[in-house]
């Protein structure tokens, strides 16, 4: 007699939900509360992990950021309500030495890090990651939107998520083929927040009306300079600022106030063409500022790419595809020309403009959802 085929549950497993151990890693916000739940609703053995990534004490007044001391309280709830445990893991050192070091050492550099992409990458998919399958977890799952799909090889794939307007693949580029195998994304098909946060309510969630966080979880109020000034004493000297020629046109408060593209705030009133600043200079401590069409770039090059095609990164002489150089932007159609298994240039078909060392550039496939990986810009060209 042939056996039945066993059904898979809806996080892809051939057994019960009651015998596949899932952990949720949750900030406290509304969307993970939301995987939490609904997991624990359909009957998956569910373990919540919340991260302290820096001091308890500082962080317990202040709103508006991920896993703040007020989050972890609101995570453990949520695991009350529902009634699966709940743990705290201190990841404040190895936050500091994966993340927060980097992104100072980088904005010093004339850089804009996007350090949240850093902490998915070292912290969150790495180690936690490592900590669910110590739990013998079988899977781990987060309330990032973004898809993840089994393809016709059969290997998992990383797609946009179903609402444009909440989509984090830019945060997202780096996961690896590794990775992708282990973690779930349950909120990656739900039309719009509103949908995440009638889920909250229909299950009680105190944090269904919760607001979301806005800033990057240890910059206060989106200040980045007083936090660069507090890891690295002396960072601020003045200098200054200057056009593409060298001549002083005023001075500044130090490098790490300005980034490239900014406009306000230069304190350099009086003349006639608007300027923009188009490059840091640390070594010198110089601001370069110059006319907008000197802020459009075409050629990006990229560095420490993850490539998550099917065939290999270096098996074409370029690919053609679409790219994000900045999380606000649209994808733009470019081609990518592999230098290495993990260098490239990138050419954009219509210039952008400022494009900075320390962004992320992903690369999409533009005939579909699917993300294809990305990379770091690294200097300018």
């Amino acid at each position: 007699m042939m056996e039945t085929e066993t059904a898979l549950n809806s996080l892809g497993f051939a057994k019960s939900p009651a015998e596949t151990r899932v952990v949720v890693a949750m900030s406290g916000g509304v969307d993970s509360s939301v995987v939490a739940a609904q997991l624990a609703e359909e009957g998956y053995d569910v373990v919540g992990v919340t991260l302290q990534l820096y001091d308890h004490g500082a962080a317990l007044a202040k709103k508006g950021a991920c896993c703040a001391g007020l989050d972890i309280h609101d995570a453990r709830r949520v695991a009350d309500t529902m009634g699966f445990p709940h743990y705290v893991l201190d990841y404040e050192n190895l936050f500091k030495d994966a993340v927060i070091d980097e992104f100072a050492d980088s904005y010093l550099a004339g850089a804009t890090p996007v350090p949240c992409i850093r902490c998915n990458e070292r912290v969150k998919f790495k180690d936690l990651l490592e900590t669910a399958r110590d739990l013998e977890a079988d899977c781990m799952a987060t309330g990032h939107y973004i898809q993840r799909k089994v393809g016709a090889s059969g290997k998992a794939e990383l797609h946009r998520a179903a609402d444009a307007e909440r989509d984090q693949s830019y945060f997202l580029f780096s996961t690896s083929p590794e990775q992708l195998d282990y973690l779930r994304f349950p909120l990656g098909h739900l039309p719009s927040k509103d949908a995440t946060r009638a889920l909250a309510a229909k299950y009680g969630l105190s944090v269904a009306d919760k607001p979301d966080s806005q800033d990057i979880c240890f910059v206060p109020n989106g200040n980045y300079a007083s936090v660069i000034e507090k890891l690295r004493p002396g960072a601020a000297d003045p200098g200054e600022i200057v056009d593409p020629d060298g001549r002083v046109l005023g001075q500044h408060k130090g490098v790490i106030h300005y980034t490239v593209g900014q406009r306000r705030g230069l304190g350099i009133g009086g003349l006639s063409t608007p300027l923009y600043v188009v490059r840091l200079d640390v070594d010198t401590r110089q601001v370069v500022v110059g006319p907008k069409e000197m802020l459009a770039k075409r050629n990006v090059p990229v560095r420490e790419i993850n490539w998550l095609g099917d065939a290999a990164f270096g098996s074409r002489d370029e690919w053609q595809v679409s790219v994000k150089v900045r999380s606000t932007r649209p994808p733009r159609e470019a081609l990518i020309r592999p230098l290495s298994e993990t260098t490239a240039e990138v050419e954009l078909y219509s210039p952008e403009e400022g494009i900075s060392p320390g962004q992320a550039c992903v690369f999409y496939d533009g005939s579909s959802s699917r993300i294809l990986g990305g990379g770091w810009i690294w200097r300018g060209s």
